[in-house]
């Protein structure tokens, strides 16, 4: 069975003035597909086998290349963007008809010279498409443990569960929702630490330090804050977690840590309706 979007070893049944045909076999040759004549190599003979890849040209129809893809079924890649349209975005694979992302499979709006992760899907019209929801695709066998050090790229932002990264462009793992979310972005580069393995392999994320050096982070960012705005905030005790992180961009813990650190060296005055600088 001839299989779009991967590579397989086919046969030549059939030579034509603008090509040849390949088959599974030179016994099953109901099924057929055209390599076309620039890539048919010099001695390539009836029933001799053939690397190629599958996909559909610019008319639809089924055709073979030896051309290397960049992406193939049921891997990521990281692409360019070659062009948008109305409809959706091309992507340069390395064939010469552009891979087409729909807007509909984006996780963020992108532009053309954006490199994007996408996996490869079959449409209803057996076309291949490319998607930027790629966590099916993503392995789970990552050489990670926890507190190790790692990169990867954000390619999904859910409200409910958090920042969805793909560690090494391969990895599953996610940055919480409470793991100051709000500053990711689809496509932007993170260092992490991993914070966790799951028992499926996935791995949990934060981007933000260890306690003890965070507090640190937070208290100077937090005095930074207070320069930026005059020396007063309008936060304090009784301040909303989501005022709190919409102002200082922390949690609630987070800013009393930081507080409590500042008061105690004096650098700050704590009062009723917000905290003033000394």
């Amino acid at each position: 069975m001839l299989q779009f979007g991967t590579k397989q070893i086919l046969v030549m049944i059939k030579q034509v003035d603008f090509g040849v045909y390949l088959a599974e076999s030179m016994k099953q040759t109901q099924e057929k597909v055209l390599l076309p004549k620039k890539q048919v190599p010099d001695d390539l003979e009836i029933g001799d086998p053939i690397e190629v890849f599958l996909y559909k040209d610019s008319k639809d129809r089924p055709i073979a290349t030896t051309n290397e893809p960049k992406l193939t079924m049921g891997k990521v890649a990281r692409l360019k963007v070659a062009a948008t349209g109305k409809i959706g975005a091309f992507l340069d694979w390395g064939l010469e008809k552009d891979l087409f992302l729909p807007f509909r499979q984006q996780t963020t709006p992108v532009r053309e010279g954006d490199e994007v992760l996408v996996a490869l899907y079959l449409d209803k019209s057996e076309r291949l498409c490319a998607t930027m929801k790629i966590y099916p695709y993503l392995q789970t066998d990552s050489p990670y443990q926890k507190d190790d050090e790692v990169t990867g790229t954000v390619y999904e932002i859910s409200s409910n569960f958090g920042a969805f990264v793909a560690v090494d462009d391969q990895y599953s793992a996610l940055i919480p929702q409470k793991e100051y979310v709000s500053e990711c972005k689809v496509l932007q580069q993170v260092t992490a630490r991993v914070t966790a393995v799951k028992e499926d392999g996935k791995l949990d994320l934060s981007i933000r330090q260890k306690a003890h050096l965070q507090m640190d982070e937070d208290a100077k960012r937090l005095l930074d804050l207070l320069a930026e705005h005059g020396g007063r905030l309008p936060l304090h005790d009784k301040s909303s977690p989501e005022e709190i992180r919409e102002i200082a961009s922390m949690s609630k813990n987070e800013f009393k840590r930081a507080v409590g650190r500042l008061y105690k060296e004096r650098k700050i005055l704590l009062g009723q309706d917000g905290i003033t600088l000394l």
